[in-house]
């Protein structure tokens, strides 16, 4: 069995579906009730307690590890899931890390993602690691304006970054859990292609066969917006990645194709499968 958490997710989901098609027995773990593809258990846990997850865990021989934001802040302590799934029996994780974990790692929730991969690596378990910069996904959060007024309301809109489509992510983590190929490995995943939000509207736009109005937002709006759905520190850090990214921010790495044998999907190829969320 291969437990999946925050599964109802933009990588959980695709992810969930992924294992199942191939044949796995596949336990799928979020914090509320929720859909999730025929032949799949699903299990409500909640991973900051790490005791809720002993069901899930349970006869399990693999765990997507992806935490939620709340678990990205200073005083939690996410390693009590990785002690908890080894002392369940789990024998192998794939932990959703992220790039800035090696491009800005004095942050300080790069250093808590260090910590936890240290745990990991030290750990008696089989090990993948996914560091993603940017996601595609992250373009829903203008999906309301769009749809509402054809607007995209977004920071630093000629800064562009290698953005990823999270279904990427998904196949990358799926081949992680099913085979003994990448164990020991840690990839970080890109998109194709540098691309900035004004040129992310454009694409939506194209999509949609309509004009959308692009709106900078100020580093303090952006701030304030983000802080609502994620803790003010990993606002903050990601807003310096997205206003200066690095040479190695910018890279475009070559870990996707290496791994699944194909170029990674583009923003317009997200926009196009998401264009419904935007109509």
């Amino acid at each position: 069995m291969i437990v999946v958490t925050g599964a109802t997710g933009n990588i959980g989901r695709p992810l969930t579906r992924a294992l199942a098609e191939a044949g796995q027995e596949v336990t799928a773990v979020s914090r509320h009730t929720a859909t999730v593809p025929d032949g799949v258990r699903h299990v409500v846990a909640d991973l900051a307690q790490p005791a809720s997850l002993t069901p899930a865990l349970t006869g399990a021989k693999a765990l997507f590890l992806l935490l939620s934001g709340d678990l990205h802040s200073p005083d939690s302590n996410p390693a009590d899931i990785i002690r908890a799934a080894d002392t369940a029996g789990v024998r192998r994780i794939v932990l959703l890390s992220t790039q800035g974990v090696s491009t800005r790692p004095f942050g300080p929730t790069r250093i808590a993602m260090r910590a936890l991969e240290d745990v990991l690596r030290n750990s008696t378990l089989e090990w993948t690691i996914l560091r993603p910069g940017g996601f595609a996904s992250n373009a829903l959060w203008w999906s309301e304006s769009v749809r509402a007024q054809r607007v995209v309301a977004a920071p630093f809109g000629d800064v562009g970054v290698p953005i990823i489509d999270p279904t990427d992510i998904a196949e990358v983590a799926a081949a992680g859990l099913l085979t003994d190929q990448h164990t020991g490995t840690t990839y970080e995943l890109t998109g194709p292609e540098v691309i900035a939000p004004r040129a992310q509207a454009d694409a939506i736009a194209t999509t949609l066969g309509t004009p959308i109005h692009f709106h900078n937002l100020t580093r303090a709006e952006a701030k304030s917006a983000m802080s609502q759905a994620m803790p003010p520190e990993l606002a903050e850090d990601t807003l310096t990645i997205l206003g200066a990214p690095t040479p190695e921010e910018l890279r475009i790495s070559p870990d996707v194709e290496r791994v699944l044998g194909r170029a990674p999907r583009t923003f317009a190829e997200w926009a196009g499968r998401n264009v419904a969320a935007f109509r």
